[in-house]
């Protein structure tokens, strides 16, 4: 991997991993598109941690209080019942199921989940999930002229069988394509969260299991040699800037704009995929060669 092709590799995973548009879909595309060996997941994980990191300074009062109440109510019985505890439980509740299931699918994650035909499927498909999420989260907002206003819940509401349905909505991004971002805000929407909980939730809910995930990698590639470290903490930076901007940006837009933007976005990219796909201009596998 050349300098050039991280700064651009680290440019795609700040831009894309905060929106519902699947940062490892484009990742692999970039590749693809631009003749390069696939990043490979290991590259992907890594990078995310700079993402991640993005994360933590921005929620990092949230991540504060969260982590204290939690930590002192394991010895305080009466803080046990604080929002900032059960949320700390909440978010540990809630990364079971990727744990779970990337190490169990491992190697499909880095094979046959890699296939830009599955790619394309999932951007398609995920796009109209987002899409029925989005309109029924419009309606119960705006109501109607024989509808009235429905209150949505927010986080102060979320409970444990509300903590793991948010997991399993996570779990679905180990296949490209899916999004992390755009599977648990569309699980919390159609679970009836406001739009700025599901996506507060969701970015709280990816720390541990990315950082974990990253952790995993950097053990597997230390041992192995295969990761070219200078061009991946490169873009691992590179993720982190452009990646704390988005996310800026990106819970401002929420407040009051609707997701049909990426919905309609997802299902042109993954319609061209599947064109060009079919028509031999990509290979289904096109870039894969790399580790």
């Amino acid at each position: 991997m050349t300098w050039f092709e991280s700064f651009i590799l680290g440019l795609v995973q700040g831009l894309t991993e905060f929106l519902p548009i699947s940062s490892s879909a484009h990742l692999r595309l970039t590749a693809a598109f631009a003749s390069w060996e696939d990043p490979g997941a290991a590259f992907t994980a890594i990078t995310q941690i700079g993402t991640e990191a993005a994360v933590i300074i921005y929620f990092r009062k949230d991540i504060g209080r969260i982590i204290s109440t939690w930590a002192r109510s394991l010895f305080d019985k009466e803080l046990r019942h604080a929002h900032d505890a059960r949320m700390g439980w909440l978010v540990i509740v809630g990364s079971i199921p990727i744990g779970v299931l990337g190490i169990t699918l491992k190697d499909a994650i880095e094979g046959p989940f890699r296939d830009l035909r599955l790619t394309a499927t999932t951007l398609i498909v995920m796009g109209v999930v987002l899409g029925v999420a989005d309109r029924l989260a419009a309606r119960d907002e705006s109501g109607g002229r024989h509808r009235a206003v429905k209150q949505r819940k927010n986080l102060t509401e979320l409970s444990v069988k509300d903590g793991l349905l948010y997991g399993v909505c996570q779990a679905m991004a180990l296949i490209p394509g899916v999004s992390r971002s755009g599977a648990t805000i569309s699980g919390g929407l159609l679970m009836g969260y406001t739009r700025e909980s599901a996506a507060r939730y969701s970015f709280l809910l990816a720390i541990p299991a990315v950082l974990a995930s990253g952790v995993f990698e950097l053990k597997d590639a230390g041992q192995g040699g295969h990761i070219a470290w200078g061009p991946t903490v490169f873009a691992t930076v590179i993720a982190f800037v452009v990646g704390y901007a988005v996310i800026a940006w990106f819970m401002k837009f929420i407040s009051n704009k609707s997701f049909m933007p990426f919905v309609i976005y997802r299902i042109l990219l993954g319609i061209v995929l599947f064109a060009l796909v079919g028509a031999g201009v990509l290979a289904p596998n096109a870039g894969g060669t790399a580790g």
